[in-house]
């Protein structure tokens, strides 16, 4: 585009705001394998990673997540007095289709599964035997009925019906991870089986639609913010009676592709539920000879132990969670972090300002599921608190990790939408080259972002307060009508963005 240039003007440019300058994408963090995880698990992964071909962060994170369930509601944490938190965990795995985001979590999910195959059939055994017993109780059951009836009709007392009429409830098989199921489907699952259940998707997109699924209009979100919470919920089911659960416990993983992901961020209408999710983005891994010596059997005494962990039983033979109490140094600790929290909120927008908001409450959760991880790779007696050298620990995780990550994967999700229009139109810039603006030429450009005058006036505002955008101060024209709007772009952005390359007006 060619316009006339008054007379050459160089200001001393200030330092454009870092926010534009860095690059849009953050490169992930690493995922501190030997300093978070025991030491027989540190290793696991690590071998694990290898023989998936999958970067560490997949197979540690799944593993993590389907710690928790096998805690589930047998053991929450307790920092103070009125508030509680469950174990349960969400992530979302992202990367493309050959970085391996299944065979990462399958080094998790196929002890898991063999360790339901054990329970399942234990689980038959007992149903036969249910079943042979339900047999015998029938015929004791009508016995009683045919003497109780001759016994009214001739006027005498009638004899209470035997204890071995009623065979008891049913044992049900067991459900250590569902892939798909409704809601009333996993209520069923809880009701029967109170500790919990994992969910894993493959697919988890599918998963996160299916929040509004049915064509009424209602949606299972409500359900899984309950469930990510641990609170009770009550299906209504038509034509058969409710469901109650006193504590959901569905911890949640599943892959998602990049370019899926930002469509689901950027249409969100931020209910929560995104943000309740762990986002696990990393570099592809590199290429290894499958190591000799691999086993994932590693984990089945340790998903054993897990086990073990039951919860306690109230007066009301409700099932309930035992809690583990968090010594005066953690409490300290999560103070501080609690602070650091509160200031980060004051520079955050969009999803990433959610996700900032729950970050105690994770820190909590992680601490209780990597408390009870050490113990299950150790002989040690049981743990009653949470100590404040593990909570550190978390807190700088999740500082270092947890939350460099999310402000990867959530892009521009993470921005309000002015700065997102800033961005849109710094993309434009650098890809043309420009070294001076007009609003008119950039709406000819028709890019996604910058179709209306309204999308472009913003972007341009956001770059003029960010110190890359100046009005240029063009001279009157004799022939009237609203004045050409130029603005020159700051030689700073372009030396930062194509360096050694040359500052030109087109």
């Amino acid at each position: 585009m060619n316009f006339p240039i008054p007379i050459p003007f160089h200001p001393e440019w200030p330092e454009p705001d870092p926010r534009f300058m860095r690059d849009e994408r953050p490169a992930p963090p690493s995922f501190p394998v030997k300093s978070l995880l025991p030491p027989t698990i540190s290793d696991f992964v690590a071998l694990a990673a290898k023989a998936k071909g999958a970067p560490v962060d997949y197979v540690a994170m799944g593993l993590l997540v389907t710690v928790s369930s096998l805690i589930g509601n047998a053991r929450w944490a307790r920092p103070c007095d009125g508030w509680e938190e469950p174990p349960t965990l969400w992530a979302a795995l992202i990367g493309t289709p050959s970085m391996g985001k299944s065979p990462g979590l399958d080094a998790s999910l196929s002890p898991l599964k063999r360790l339901e195959a054990r329970l399942r059939g234990s689980a038959r055994r007992e149903i036969l035997e249910w079943e042979r017993q339900a047999e015998i109780s029938k015929v004791i059951e009508q016995t009683w009925k045919e003497a109780a009836k001759a016994a009214a009709k001739a006027g005498e007392p009638i004899v209470a019906k035997p204890d071995a009429a009623d065979p008891g409830t049913k044992p049900e098989l067991p459900r250590l991870a569902v892939s798909d199921a409704t809601i009333e489907k996993l209520a069923a699952i809880l009701q029967s089986q109170p500790k919990g259940v994992l969910q894993v998707r493959d697919e988890l997109p599918g998963w996160l639609m299916g929040m509004s699924r049915y064509a009424s209009g209602s949606s299972d979100s409500p359900f899984w913010l309950e469930a990510y919470g641990g609170r009770s919920y009550t299906v209504e089911r038509i034509g058969r009676s409710p469901v109650d659960v006193a504590h959901l416990a569905i911890p949640v993983v599943g892959n998602i592709q990049p370019d899926r992901l930002q469509s689901l961020l950027m249409r969100t209408d931020d209910d929560g539920l995104l943000a309740r999710i762990i986002p696990v983005w990393p570099t592809p891994a590199p290429l290894y000879r499958t190591p000799e010596g691999f086993s994932d059997n590693l984990l089945e005494p340790v998903f054993d132990r897990l086990m073990t962990l039951q919860s306690a039983i109230g007066a009301d033979g409700v099932p309930h969670p035992k809690f583990l109490e968090f010594t005066e140094n953690a409490r300290d600790t999560l103070y501080e972090f609690r602070q650091t929290v509160r200031s980060l909120e004051a520079d955050a927008e969009g999803l990433l300002l959610s996700f900032i908001g729950k970050l105690p409450g994770l820190a909590v959760r992680i601490a209780l599921v990597l408390t009870c991880l050490d113990w299950a790779c150790r002989d040690v007696s049981e743990p009653q608190d949470i100590s404040g050298e593990m909570m550190r620990e978390v807190v700088g995780f999740i500082h270092d990790y947890i939350l460099p990550m999310a402000e990867r994967s959530y892009g521009d999700a993470s921005v309000s939408n002015k700065e997102r229009a800033g961005r849109d139109l710094l993309g434009l810039i650098r890809a043309k080259g420009w070294s001076t603006v007009s609003s008119r030429e950039v709406r000819r450009m028709q890019r996604k972002g910058l179709v209306t005058q309204e999308q472009i006036d913003m972007a341009i505002a956001a770059l003029e307060q960010a110190d890359i955008l100046r009005l240029v101060d063009m001279p009157s024209t004799s022939k009237g009508g609203r004045p050409q709007r130029l603005y020159d772009v700051s030689p700073l952005f372009h030396a930062g963005s194509r360096p050694g390359g040359s500052q030109r007006r087109n």
